[in-house]
């Protein structure tokens, strides 16, 4: 275990966490609030640690799996540590579970709120909690990899770890300019839609606010009635169209914009999520209809929980709690399945479904036929049995994290229906779930333990479960 490279690596992790808080405290100094003190407060002691930590190169800059892991999972929980102080030591959030809770969420791009009412927070407060799911949209570690060249060809390690999907490939032969590429595009999506909203009138706060929670994923409202306090089709259609389009692989628009259309449009996973989309729109527009005043209406809301949910962003327009149980059913069907790999969204992610769904067709012809021999493909590339083998064992730590977290949180003793869907929105980056942890209810009601495993959930979330566990094996800090 070389420590001294991922010391290195939380310096600057701190170093940048500092001058990202510099959002904040503009946005204190513009509306005059005492709050911004403590932005400042924390940005020195951020500075400071971060100095300490990056005033001498490591010698030995080598690092494999296990640093790369490792790296990404403590880089996560000491973001979040400094990145709720704020919030406790203002007492805008007194307790401290809650802080926590609050920048995990929004830090992993869950939008899952204790808040009772978010409009009682100071702007200063509201830009940082909307600016953490910006942050943690892309990874901080791979907008660290865009700027330094921390660790040669061992970099793609931590790429690994922090992108969410079951592979990740470079687009590029370096991966500081795969990481470049990846912020590029992410940045330019999120003004584009920052210019859009504000063409349609809404206040530059809030389209700033509701971008960064769009390109995130995340979805923390501003407004206590989340986007429906924008009684707009065009402000609420812009967002649908953007959370859709953060939720396909970004791979999809490099290929795009480097003129290989022809293999972007060849993407099953982008094909399949757009289809997803599609059908659950259609199947829940047909089923709202009689809740709407109109056909349009129906559609419109339709659509837009369909890609809120789907790309684990969480904003919502409506309390689709109150929607017909085939359209709740779709609902919950999609927070498992979630945006595609490569995206900023949750979930379990398109390209594994896909896969999975191959493998079962694939087993049942062998069944009817022992002596075929088919290979699995996607994209019209033959699919390694390590990738296969990743998936079943994804999938197999997921369901034992998510039935042992409903477990506990069940000891709240709230129905099933909001113990379920509560470590569902956590576990799969959402923010809403149905019943009491509904789009128009909060956390705020689980004891402290539940926030907890929540936490877990939502950072196991975010990092694809493998990099959490394996900073609490034993194996993984010894030196051989």
């Amino acid at each position: 275990m070389n420590k001294k490279v991922i010391i290195y690596l939380m310096g600057w992790i701190l170093n940048i966490e500092a001058v990202f808080m510099l959002l904040p405290c503009i946005t204190a100094l513009i509306y005059k609030e005492p709050s911004g003190y403590w932005f400042l407060a924390v940005m020195a002691v951020c500075g400071g640690i971060g100095i300490i930590f990056t005033r001498k190169k490591p010698e030995n800059m080598v690092f494999f799996a296990k640093e790369g892991f490792v790296s990404v999972a403590l880089s996560w929980i000491v973001l979040s540590f400094f990145g709720a102080m704020p919030f406790y030591l203002s007492g805008e959030i007194p307790r401290f579970e809650d802080a926590m809770f609050e920048v995990i969420s929004g830090f992993t791009t869950t939008g899952s709120s204790i808040l009772t009412d978010v409009e009682s927070l100071s702007q200063c407060m509201i830009m940082w909690r909307s600016f953490t799911h910006w942050i943690g949209g892309m990874g901080v570690l791979v907008f660290i990899l865009s700027l330094l060249p921390l660790a040669g060809g061992y970099n793609m390690y931590i790429m690994k770890a922090e992108s969410p999907g079951p592979s990740v490939g470079k687009l590029v032969p370096r991966v500081r300019s795969t990481a470049k590429i990846l912020y590029t595009i992410y940045l330019f999506m999120t003004v584009l839609q920052i210019i859009l909203l504000l063409i349609g009138g809404m206040p530059l706060f809030d389209s700033l606010a509701i971008s960064f929670g769009t390109a995130g994923t995340g979805g923390f409202g501003i407004k206590n009635s989340s986007m429906a306090f924008y009684d707009s089709y065009y402000l609420q259609g812009v967002v649908t169209v953007f959370m859709i389009l953060f939720g396909i692989n970004f791979n999809v628009y490099h290929l795009l914009l480097t003129r290989h259309p022809k293999e972007a449009f060849r993407c099953e996973e982008a094909r399949a999520y757009l289809g997803i989309i599609a059908a659950s729109v259609l199947f829940i527009t047909f089923n709202i209809r009689g809740s709407f005043g109109s056909l349009f209406s129906a559609f419109h809301h339709a659509a837009f929980q369909v890609a809120s949910i789907i790309t684990t962003t969480g904003y919502s327009t409506v309390d689709f709690n109150l929607w017909p149980e085939f359209s709740k059913g779709i609902l919950v069907a999609l927070m498992f399945i979630g945006a595609c790999a490569g995206s900023t969204g949750g979930g379990f992610k398109v390209s594994r479904v896909v896969i999975l769904l191959k493998a079962v067709k694939k087993e049942l012809g062998s069944l009817i036929h022992p002596r075929s021999v088919k290979v699995l493909k996607l994209d019209g590339k033959p699919i390694e049995h390590s990738v296969l083998r990743s998936i079943n064992t994804f999938l197999g730590a997921y369901i034992v994290i998510f039935t042992f977290s409903v477990l506990i949180v069940s000891l709240d003793n709230f129905d099933f229906a909001t113990n379920f869907t509560a470590v569902a929105a956590t576990f799969n980056n959402i923010g809403p779930g149905l019943a009491g942890a509904g789009p128009l209810e909060n956390f705020s009601k689980f004891s402290a333990l539940s926030k907890y495993v929540m936490m877990f959930d939502m950072l196991a979330g975010r990092l694809e479960v493998f990099p959490l566990l394996l900073i609490f094996a034993p194996s993984t800090w010894k030196n051989s």
